[in-house]
């Protein structure tokens, strides 16, 4: 890794000067989104790159026609979007070498129209902060109750946070500091990279203002399940990268998915030779979990109750994602993409 520089010795343009922009698309198969993406970022920025990952519709075709430099990803290697970030910001870099700032954003994603422009300036005024992200939002929230529950995912308090998401504004400088996104994670990438900016001195910064529009496209519960697999997946990964101390990286995430997801429900099952039925008692701790999340968050009780359901409900696939993760660990291989769409 290259040696530790402070945040403000890394490519920090002064206010006055006029930025360049680069942006990157990753995507697949994404139809009209991507074409909604595209044209959402191509009168803000220099340089567009969409990076595509094997698309069996005009994805391509589309992209180069509204005239986006196109990468297509090898597709004979696992795939991972930190490996498709890092292979569109290579041909940015080769293309715009004077980049001062890259805009990082998902195919199924619109930016905002002014979102770029006062990002843009948020970094010119604050040389000490990496990245700036913002309000992504769901396009359909109301169409299904997974929907809406990736919206409430997306909800992040205004100010210094420790990491951002797929979408993010960010300095050259800092990322090509720290080498760019891990290409070998499959879920977690971008909170994995923050950790490494921080290490590095650099801030990372939420605005109170809206971003992107994403389309998660959520109608099935097994769709939820899977995203929800991955996230313990990613738990457990980003806390064996960086569970030690000071940073205890996703530790209390990890503990909190083997607790209710796992260790609860087997101590319960392990108590039914002593305690006969009576064990199954245990069990009533989920519904009085869920009163407490219910009780804790604001808004109608009906959306509070429903909330408060599924995070508990949610530590069950977390613990299977993380399972996942030890054995991929234990038998030395690598595990697969794990896709909701």
């Amino acid at each position: 890794m290259k040696a530790a520089e402070s945040p403000a010795q890394v490519n920090p343009p002064a206010a006055s000067e006029a930025h360049s922009l680069a942006v990157v698309v990753i995507g697949r198969n994404e139809g009209e989104r991507l074409r909604r993406c595209l044209e959402s970022v191509e009168p803000r920025a220099d340089l567009v790159v969409y990076v595509d990952s094997g698309s069996t519709d005009d994805s391509v075709e589309m992209a180069l026609a509204r005239g986006a430099l196109v990468v297509n990803l090898d597709m004979t290697l696992p795939f991972t979007a930190a490996r498709a970030r890092n292979a569109g910001f290579r041909r940015a870099r080769e293309k715009l070498p004077e980049a001062d700032y890259v805009q990082f954003v998902d195919g199924d994603c619109e930016v905002d129209a002014d979102w770029i422009h006062e990002a843009s300036k948020f970094l010119d005024d604050r040389t000490d902060v990496a990245a700036v992200t913002g309000r992504r939002r769901e396009r359909f929230p109301d169409r299904s109750v997974y929907n809406w529950l990736c919206d409430l995912d997306w909800q992040w308090p205004a100010g210094q946070v420790l990491a951002f998401g797929g979408d993010v504004l960010i300095r050259v400088g800092a990322l090509e500091q720290v080498g760019g996104y891990r290409d070998d994670l499959i879920a977690g990438e971008e909170p994995e990279l923050c950790v490494r900016l921080r290490a590095q001195g650099w801030k990372i910064w939420n605005l109170p203002r809206n971003m992107t529009a994403h389309d998660a496209n959520m109608m099935r519960f097994s769709q939820w399940w899977k995203r929800t697999t991955r996230t313990g997946f990613a738990y457990a990964e980003g806390a064996h990268l960086h569970g030690a101390p000071p940073e205890r990286h996703w530790v209390r995430e990890t503990r909190s998915g083997w607790i209710w997801g796992a260790i609860v429900p087997l101590m319960i099952l392990a108590a039914l030779p002593i305690a006969g039925p009576y064990a199954l008692l245990g069990f009533l701790i989920y519904p009085l979990q869920i009163l407490r999340l219910t009780i804790r968050q604001s808004g109608t009780p009906w959306r509070r109750l429903v909330r408060s359901w599924f995070i508990v409900l949610g530590k069950f696939p977390q613990a299977l994602g993380q399972l996942k993760f030890l054995t991929s660990q234990a038998i030395g291989r690598k595990a697969g993409l794990i896709e909701y769409k």
